[in-house]
């Protein structure tokens, strides 16, 4: 089995339940959550104009390969009813993957970590409460450091 941490995102309609229905797909397609985050809400990264997020990490473990559990992250989202029609902008619901493992993966379709992790306080706030001490495989830091060098501006304040 693999370990993994996937992030959600979601900014339209009825945000907690949109997590957790994410959860309960991912739970019937993916693996098991060993365990969850609280939820965080943020003000909208990249492009402002929009409604504030909520964010959850999840730690998940599952017999998917990464390219599968990339194809089933994208089914999620497609079957929960997310259209992608803007970079950054609104959404019923994301799913990255943040670590697969302790892999690198730098593919046309997947780069793991995630790329822009280390960049965004919603990402690695829930991520330091399950996994402060996990080491980022590329840049060789904790997510706890990861956090304490970041400079994203937003506030991100946990809701459950």
């Amino acid at each position: 089995m693999n370990q993994c941490f996937l992030l959600l995102g979601t900014n339209i309609g009825d945000k907690a339940h949109n997590l957790l229905q994410a959860r309960e797909y991912i739970i019937e397609r993916i693996g098991e959550i060993i365990k969850p985050s609280a939820i965080y809400q943020t003000s909208a990264w990249g492009k402002e104009d929009q409604d504030d997020f909520y964010n959850q990490v999840l730690c998940i473990q599952t017999a998917l390969s990464p390219m599968d559990l990339l194809v089933e992250c994208l089914a999620i989202e497609k079957d929960l009813g997310r259209i992608r029609f803007e970079r950054w902008g609104e959404r019923l619901i994301d799913i990255d993957i943040l670590y697969f493992e302790n892999e690198v993966i730098e593919t046309e379709d997947l780069k793991v970590p995630h790329p822009e992790l280390q960049n965004r306080r919603f990402t690695l706030i829930p991520l330091v409460e399950l996994a402060p001490d996990y080491t980022h495989p590329k840049m060789n830091q904790t997510n706890k450091h990861l956090l304490a060098c970041c400079t994203d501006p937003l506030e991100v304040v946990k809701i459950n």
